[in-house]
């Protein structure tokens, strides 16, 4: 797929890694409809992208209603829907058994409704929109990428919830695209190290630089272009389906 003729809705679209995912498409001709739930965010993104390359739609991934009917509405802006990116997320971090007792089954529960059925949310929707495209190169008709992170295979002490969901979202990339196949729909997942996005920007240097010093090569935390770029070769190289690429700079989490 040319970059030039995406049509794609970004989750978590207005910040971090989603908002790099979209100014990386909206560069290189195509456009963008961001989904997330931070309004000033999203009108601050519209403004830097051009009103005619992206329009912000306020939505909760978890919401199967509102989800469908935004992503019907942004193909209806975008001209079409060939690209479905995943990036909405919550950390979810807490202990099994903290100092205050078990961890509330709320908390669990809310980490994975966002990070892993939100993202199934998303992709569904997307899939069912895309299957009547008209086929493209190989008979493709679209591509959803999802995010996991490397949380999914070293998850740290307090990472229970959140390791469990995106180990999810590694879990069914492969049986999405195998189902998805037989539409010419590819799914793909990327599974990002530490990276540089509001939440660490908000560390104190102490810990960032702990952090850097933690990860094999090159020793920083990973840039949002980075993923973008990474996202873009994929959409870019038809050949690849079903598969979760690590992006970490070689590190493996540590307990803690």
């Amino acid at each position: 797929m040319q970059l030039s003729a995406t049509r794609a809705v970004v989750t978590g679209g207005v910040s971090g890694l989603g908002l790099a995912v979209a100014r990386h498409l909206v560069a290189n001709g195509g456009k963008v409809a961001l989904l997330d739930v931070n309004d000033d965010k999203g009108a601050a993104a519209v403004a830097e992208l051009g009103a005619g390359n992206a329009r912000y739609l306020r939505t909760d991934v978890t919401d199967e209603a509102g989800v469908a009917a935004n992503v019907a509405d942004a193909r209806e802006f975008l001209g079409g829907l060939n690209v479905a990116v995943n990036c909405a997320g919550i950390l979810g971090a807490g202990r099994v058994l903290g100092k205050e007792g078990a961890m509330p089954l709320k908390n669990f529960a809310g980490t994975v409704m966002v990070n892993l059925v939100g993202s199934f949310n998303v992709a569904k929707a997307a899939a069912e929109l895309m299957q009547h495209n008209e086929a493209g190169a190989d008979g493709e008709r679209g591509v959803i990428v999802n995010t996991a992170s490397v949380a999914a295979y070293e998850g740290q002490i307090g990472q229970a919830a959140y390791s469990a969901s995106k180990g999810g979202v590694v879990g069914m990339t492969l049986p999405m695209a195998r189902e998805l196949a037989r539409f010419g729909i590819r799914v793909m997942t990327v599974a990002p190290g530490i990276f540089w996005t509001p939440m660490v920007d908000g560390m104190p240097e102490n810990v960032q630089q702990s952090l850097a010093a933690s990860i094999p090569f090159p020793s920083r935390l990973g840039k949002p272009e980075e993923y973008a770029d990474l996202v873009g070769f994929i959409l870019g190289n038809t050949y690849l389906n079903g598969e979760t690429i690590r992006l970490d700079g070689a590190t493996r989490l540590a307990s803690k």
